[in-house]
């Protein structure tokens, strides 16, 4: 009896090692190892003084609909000069699509985007992953109006109000079974925030975005973005929030130091920047200007 007690207790003892082993290695895959420094008044003060001698840039309101952080929904619609300019058919573009398949012959992206995605796809195949494909990409309002018109309000967005007017969303499927079982769909969920992507509508956010679970969704916003949005767990809405509130914050991903400050817009808006730096100005489609350098 006490034999099989002490082999009861040494199985127990394995499968609570085997959890251990598996959520700590779940935590590792699915969270970016960040460090997020959040500013008070005087730190920001501080920080700003540090730029008071560089660039001078002058902010114009245009630039509220312009950039990679752009909220898009029933709310705030897609702006023209919000469109990306670079759009390609990804169907003449060879070069842009191996490791995944077209489904359809007018499949348009973002050249910038298609560069970005490819790199992505071309790691999800050294992990063994072969069955990607795409769906759908940009599309013009009027190919909204039509798909609209077509689906109805409970599975389509009208013109202007959806993300793949922006070019900056593509849907990516599985050749092989439904995104939401399908192991393309798990390593996008797991890895894309190391791209710049970021599942738009997850599971356990429908009622912030307001549209049902979409694996097969993804949207970019860039580094360090889309790494706070994952180790936060916060959607785009919930994260133009949390800039809005903290106004500035700085985190590190693998060495690399990024800083990201939130202004809301006004009239003859200025911003000092740093001369010797990298840095990207992005609206959010609302009132407000982004600003993120890479130090």
């Amino acid at each position: 009896m006490k034999k099989w007690g002490f082999l009861l207790l040494l199985l127990l003892c394995l499968f609570l090692a085997f959890i251990y082993k598996e959520t700590l290695f779940e935590s590792k895959v699915d969270k970016p190892k960040i460090e997020v420094e959040k500013y008070d008044q005087h730190g920001i003060a501080e920080y700003e003084r540090a730029f008071e001698n560089n660039l001078q840039t002058n902010i114009t309101e245009e630039q509220i609909f312009q950039g990679d952080l752009l909220l898009i929904n029933n709310e705030h619609p897609v702006h023209q000069e919000s469109i990306k300019t670079d759009v390609i058919n990804l169907s003449t573009h060879n070069e842009l699509t191996q490791g995944y398949v077209l489904l359809g012959s007018k499949n348009y992206m973002s050249m910038d985007i298609a560069h970005k995605f490819s790199d992505m796809i071309a790691d999800a195949g050294k992990d063994g992953l072969h069955h990607f494909a795409i769906t759908s990409g940009f599309r013009s309002f009027e190919e909204q109006k039509i798909l609209y018109e077509q689906m109805g309000s409970n599975l389509a967005l009208p013109p202007g109000y959806s993300e793949h007017n922006l070019g900056l969303s593509l849907d990516v499927g599985s050749t092989q079974m439904k995104m939401e079982d399908a192991p393309e769909g798990k390593w996008i969920e797991k890895n894309a925030w190391k791209y710049g992507f970021i599942l738009r509508y997850p599971e356990n956010k429908t009622d912030i975005t307001g549209i049902q679970y979409e694996p097969w969704h993804i949207r970019y916003v860039g580094l360090p973005h889309s790494a706070i949005m994952k180790e936060e767990d916060f959607v785009l809405e919930e994260y133009l929030d949390y800039l809005k509130e903290k106004k500035k914050v700085s985190t590190k991903i693998e060495g690399k130091k990024y800083t990201v400050s939130y202004y809301p817009f006004s009239e003859n808006m200025t911003i000092n920047l740093p001369k010797n730096h990298k840095y990207e100005i992005s609206g959010d489609n609302m009132d407000g200007i982004i600003v993120t350098i890479y130090e």
